[in-house]
């Protein structure tokens, strides 16, 4: 797969991953895991399912003859063990749970379990993003601009925000904390936050989907700034200038990745 592809496919596991990451909850919350989102995260992992009992198991190859398994439940643990061990103990035959040795395995499992709920999601999140060759050259990036110049310059506005979230992830950038966050618009920035509630957001780009118009601002403001926040409201209602508009953003944003990559 080319760079683009392989970035895109990096987007899609981060997206899952923080969507089952915010199913989890407390034992008393009543949560209960997004196994949809789970499978579909698994399914773009190097494990493998296989029905066991009653039990949906996803199993990777380890050394030593043993194998990881994760057990798709609301704990979602990872074992480093075999299948056979896994099934008696989460999911015990009558005859296995006479003999005691079987009981005390059943009871505690710690010495093969690994990993548990957010742990477990974090490492498959990292082995599918191992599998992708995210390394990139300079022509890579200039493609991504080039396309979403095209996009924006012929109104494709599904185009124009693919490349923006290509940039943003490449960037670190994020989506707009309540404060920056504007309706019909697709909104991505650096961002950090600080002491008593202060968030400070920018570089930001600003892709208005009313009227397929592209702007970015440099510098950082602080939610606290009120003539600035003003100010960022007035470049996305097209009353301020921004310090770079339309495809000229793209290559700001270009430029920005390169030099980050030096």
């Amino acid at each position: 797969m080319s760079f683009r592809e392989n970035l895109l496919k990096k987007i899609q596991i981060d997206r899952l991953t923080r969507i089952v990451l915010q199913s989890i909850g407390t034992p008393e919350s009543g949560l209960k895991i997004d196994k949809d989102a789970m499978r579909r995260l698994l399914a773009m992992s190097p494990y493998e399912y296989r029905k066991v009992r009653d039990l949906d198991l996803y199993i990777r190859e380890a050394d030593g003859g043993k194998n990881k398994i994760l057990v798709l439940d609301n704990e979602l643990p990872i074992y480093l063990t075999t299948v056979d061990d896994v099934a008696m103990r989460k999911s015990p035959y009558i005859a296995e749970m006479v003999k005691i040795r079987n009981i005390i395995k059943i009871l505690k499992d710690s010495d093969v379990k690994i990993s548990i709920k957010q742990d477990s999601v974090k490492t498959i999140q990292q082995e599918c993003i191992e599998q992708l060759d995210l390394s990139y050259n300079e022509e890579d990036i200039e493609q991504i601009a080039r396309q979403g110049a095209a996009a924006l310059e012929n109104g494709y506005a599904e185009g124009v925000q693919e490349s923006l979230l290509l940039f943003a992830d490449l960037l670190g950038y994020h989506p707009p904390p309540k404060a920056f966050d504007i309706r019909h618009h697709e909104i991505f920035g650096s961002l950090a936050r600080k002491e008593a509630g202060e968030i400070v957001y920018g570089p930001t780009v600003i892709y208005s989907l009313i009227d397929n118009s592209l702007k970015l601002i440099d510098e950082p403001i602080s939610n606290f700034d009120k003539p600035r926040l003003e100010f960022f409201q007035g470049v996305a209602a097209g009353k301020e200038k921004a310090t770079v508009e339309g495809a000229g953003a793209f290559d700001y944003l270009k430029k920005s990745v390169l030099h980050k990559g030096r």
